[in-house]
């Protein structure tokens, strides 16, 4: 049994029922703070070193009829004078840090950018990165290396609609086109392994003012993880809070000055927004908003139990939900992790089971750690022993093992799964194929397939299916079967009780805590 020191510092308390908790906190400070990483071998990191000696030239005006005749009226010079912007700065940039150039427009950030850039060679500056116009957003970004890898970048840049990441950059908007040239900057600055600084100008200038936010904190996130030298300059300085910078240039009428931000690791910096958050409880309705920015958004929700919203009060905005409801009747996974213990007795299940069915942020505060977040402190609200989820991006996306839910297993095609696939792909129907909806529009046979592949899906996960098959259209058959048979579901668990991950632990094999859960007293 662990001593009530050792039980406090787990984060968990008993409650009155004899449930281990979690304990009230202040929860967000620390899941939301950048990691710390120490110079390898105790040796400090390689640090550049500018000075900064920036100005502009004397700049006689051409004249013209109308240029003259403003300067006799207004008493304006034909002559733009020359102006000092620093002098003799120095400034050291080295990986993994963060600086902001900040000062009001005009103040002259971009020429400190330029000048930067001119001394320090191999820095790469985002508006100059050239972006491929023939491949997908996607297939641009870090296209060497695993999927996931580009989808965090694209989300951590503000990018975190799937149906964004297949259109061309010229199919973005300017505020997508900037978040998505910043994302391939980062991923190119990372593959040539440069110590140098990427330059960002004008950063934030596109975005409003949420979005902007939450893109500054998960930057911030990567200059740390990725141990990447940023260079920001914007006038924007409310955003320094989320950018949290080692070192702040500011530049005025009065000159430039430095300061340095030296944070101690004991800090915990938190997103800007996190102060204004609450979760409330919520109604099906409640859901609506959200629907559209999730991939299953044809998708009923079936039989719901609880709904939680996660709120920015300030300015009454709801920005996340989480849904919970009842589960299958029958799910292999469930069974095999905890021992059968359902089988053949719904009763008990419904007592001790919730499904976690959706989770949805806002894309603008993606990425940001506010989804596991919204997970973690709502799971002990679903009052029941277990909860469970099947996360069709659990594979690429670790937001509830970071919530404290147990990674079981991955469920792979059944072999009918993959013999209906093989059957489709025989009669010309493949669901990859551009046509496949059309195929199955037009072609009465390859229908009857997949309405009976959805069929099995429904009925294995819901226990129902039927009703569901005969409302969708055969063009929304034919998305919906796309979309099963391009998934890898990753099954979750979580318990509320030490019994509860015991018995979780006996069942899942390969017991990575030595028999001992670090959620368990």
């Amino acid at each position: 049994m662990r001593s009530e020191r050792e039980t406090k510092c787990s984060g968990w308390s008993p409650s009155g029922n004899g449930a281990w908790r979690p304990e009230p906190s202040n929860p967000i400070a620390p899941l939301l703070r950048p990691p710390v990483f120490p110079p390898n071998d105790g040796l400090q990191p390689p640090r550049s070193r500018v000075r900064l000696d920036v100005r502009t030239p004397a700049v006689k005006v051409p004249s013209s009829a109308r240029i003259v005749e403003v300067g006799l009226r207004f008493g304006v010079p034909l002559v733009i004078a020359g102006r000092l912007i620093t002098e003799g700065l120095m400034l050291d940039v080295c990986p993994g840090s963060l600086t902001l150039v900040t000062g009001p427009s005009g103040s002259g950030k971009s020429l400190v950018l330029a000048a930067i850039g001119r001394q320090l060679t191999g820095s790469r500056s985002v508006a100059d990165v050239a972006f491929p116009l023939d491949v997908s957003v996607l297939d641009a970004i870090a296209p060497t290396r695993p999927v996931y890898e580009a989808i965090r970048l694209l989300t951590a840049c503000g990018l975190g609609e799937p149906m964004l990441w297949i259109r061309r950059f010229h199919q973005l908007s300017n505020g997508e086109q900037f978040r998505a040239r910043l994302a391939r900057a980062i991923s190119l600055h990372r593959r040539d392994g440069r110590s140098v600084p990427l330059l960002c100008d004008e950063f934030g200038s596109g975005l409003h003012r949420q979005l902007a936010r939450a893109v500054a904190f998960n930057l911030r996130k990567l200059v740390s993880q990725e141990r990447i030298a940023l260079v920001v300059a914007t006038c924007q300085e409310e955003l320094a809070g989320d950018l949290m910078p080692d070192t702040i240039v500011r530049l005025g009428e009065a000159g430039a000055s430095i300061e340095f931000e030296f944070a101690p690791p004991t800090r915990k910096p938190t997103m800007s927004l996190v102060s204004s958050l609450r979760i409330e409880r919520g109604r099906i309705r409640d859901y609506d908003r959200f629907a559209d920015m999730h991939y299953r958004k044809r998708d009923r929700l079936g039989f719901v139990d609880r709904v939680f919203v996660l709120r920015d009060v300030e300015h009454d905005q709801a920005l996340g939900i989480v849904v919970y409801g009842m589960p299958a009747l029958q799910l292999r996974a469930r069974n095999m992790v905890t021992g059968g213990r359902f089988i053949r007795d719904p009763g008990l299940l419904n007592r001790e089971v919730r499904v976690l069915k959706r989770l949805v942020l806002h894309p603008d505060i993606r990425g940001c750690g506010l989804g596991h977040y919204l997970v973690e402190q709502t799971l002990p609200r679903a009052d029941v022993r277990f909860v469970e989820c099947l996360a069709a991006m659990g594979e690429v996306n670790p937001v509830f093992d970071k919530a404290g839910m147990r990674r079981v297993t991955t469920v792979t095609p059944t072999a009918e799964q993959a013999a209906i696939l093989a059957e489709l792909r025989s009669l010309g129907a493949d669901p990859l194929a551009a046509d496949f909806v059309v195929q199955v529009c037009r072609r009465p046979c390859v229908r009857r397939i997949i309405a009976r592949a959805v069929f099995d899906w429904y009925r294995s996960a819901t226990g129902e299916g039927r009703d569901r098959v005969e409302r969708q259209s055969p063009s929304m058959l034919a998305q919906t079967y796309r979309q099963l048979a391009g998934s890898r579901p990753v099954y979750f668990i979580w318990a509320a009780d030490r019994p509860g991950w015991e018995l979780i632990d006996r069942y899942a094999g390969n017991d990575q805590f030595g028999g001992q859960h670090p959620h368990a007293a």
